[in-house]
C-alpha cells in the first residue's frame, strides 16, 4: 500500500465516501480488505478475518497498524467515521480485547448516524 508524507494511502480514484453502504457484510468485507492490506507487510495477507477475529491476540496488530487503519477507515468512509474518536472510549482492556466485528458494529452505526442526521 502506497502512502502519502501523513501515512495514509491516497483516495482511489472515483471513490465517494458518501456514497458507501451500511450492508455490516460489506462493511465487514471493506475493513477485512484494509487490514489485509496492513497485513501484506508481514506476510500475513492470508489470515482469515471474520467478525470475532481479534486486532492483538488474532493479527497481532500493533498501535501503528491501528493509525494506519484509521487513516484507511478515513479514507473510504470520510469523516463519518473517526476511529480515533471510537477508541478513546475505550478502557485499555477493552482495546487490547477489540474484535474486527466491534469495529464493523461502530462504522455501521456511524454510518446509519450520518443517513438519518
Amino acid at each position: 500500500m502506497t502512502t502519502d508524507a501523513t501515512g495514509v494511502a491516497p483516495a482511489q480514484p472515483g471513490h465517494d465516501p458518501a456514497r458507501v453502504g451500511t450492508d455490516p457484510g460489506a462493511v465487514l468485507s471493506d475493513i477485512a480488505g484494509m487490514l489485509r492490506e496492513l497485513l501484506e507487510e508481514y506476510g500475513f495477507d492470508e489470515a482469515e478475518i471474520g467478525r470475532e477475529t481479534t486486532f492483538h491476540e488474532d493479527l497481532e496488530l500493533e498501535s501503528i497498524d491501528l493509525v494506519q487503519l484509521s487513516g484507511s477507515l478515513r479514507e473510504h468512509y470520510g469523516d463519518r467515521v473517526n476511529f480515533a474518536e471510537f477508541v478513546a472510549d475505550l478502557e485499555l482492556d477493552q482495546i487490547i480485547a477489540l474484535t474486527v466485528g466491534q469495529l464493523v458494529d461502530y462504522v455501521v452505526a456511524s454510518l446509519r448516524a450520518t443517513e438519518a442526521g
